[in-house]
């Protein structure tokens, strides 16, 4: 039998100090795909597939790398958070962040029991308008799989880092796999599984979703939109492939692109079916 008479009432004696403490934090995945000039005037610009880290200034891991990430505050709406600590620790303010995954394993991190919702949004860092901080730094992304393993590298101008991860298979009937660390080259606490995760996720999204044209400029050629594509996936697309992907969200439009020694090409536009 209840012994409260009412929600109020059970609310005045309860007493939170029964159950163990835990925080809470975010870490978010800033992904870009963007143009580097290539010498040869004949052929498309080269794209480059980065992530944004930064440098940590204070222990646990002091002087490694992760991800832009924090503590949510006790009075902080969980969205609100990232937008916050993006802000804070890379200066980048006003993209579109979404939800990725929870990690919560046990001894994530060596302080305490935290646990950390991840976010992950796509852009071009090449249009932003905001200068990072000191500390933070884009990293071209490499990486190859085979029978499950998974090497990555991550190169900027300042260092070179590496991990390996095994994939596991979880569950059959709906291609889910667990990650396990097996190398972890200066990289801080778990984001070699969040990083890797990430990167799944967006591989999974830009063949059912139109994210990838986050970063797009208003008008692009088909080659330009493919070359992102092929960045993203890590693989070479065959063009009746490709054009299946992209046949719904594309429009034709009149615009030709000329000069910079390619032939003349018609100009798409994303087609935003929500309008």
């Amino acid at each position: 039998m209840n012994k409260y008479s009412s929600e109020e009432e059970f609310l005045k004696h309860y007493d939170s100090s029964v159950f163990e403490k835990l925080s809470m934090t975010t870490d978010i995945i800033i992904f870009s795909v963007s143009d580097e000039e290539v010498n040869n005037y004949r052929k498309l610009n080269k794209k480059y597939f980065s992530v944004l880290l930064v440098k940590r200034d204070d222990y646990p891991f002091k002087d490694k790398w992760c991800l832009p990430g924090g503590f949510i505050k006790i009075d902080e709406d969980l969205e609100d958070a990232p937008k916050r600590i993006l802000a804070n620790e890379t200066n980048i303010h006003n993209i579109y962040l979404e939800q990725l995954y929870t990690f919560g394993s046990v001894n994530r991190d060596p302080r305490m029991r935290i646990v950390s919702t991840s976010y992950m949004a796509l852009i071009d860092k090449n249009r932003l308008k905001d200068k990072l901080n000191a500390n933070a730094c884009w990293f071209n992304v490499e990486y190859t799989e085979k029978d499950n393993i998974v090497d990555v590298i991550l190169t900027s101008e300042k260092e070179i880092l590496t991990f390996k991860i095994k994939k596991v298979l979880k569950d059959m009937t709906t291609d889910r796999y667990k990650f396990e660390v097996l190398e972890n080259d200066r990289l801080a606490f778990d984001h070699p599984l969040v990083i890797l995760s990430g990167i799944e996720r967006l591989k999974n999204k830009i063949e059912y979703t139109d994210i990838v044209f986050n970063m797009m400029p208003e008008y692009f050629t088909l080659g330009e939109l493919q070359q992102v594509y092929e960045v993203i996936l890590n693989k070479k697309l065959l063009d009746p492939a490709f054009r299946r992907i992209i046949a719904s969200k594309v429009e034709k439009t009149n615009k030709i692109k000329t000069g910079e020694g390619h032939r003349p090409s018609y100009l798409y536009k994303y087609k935003n079916v929500e309008k």
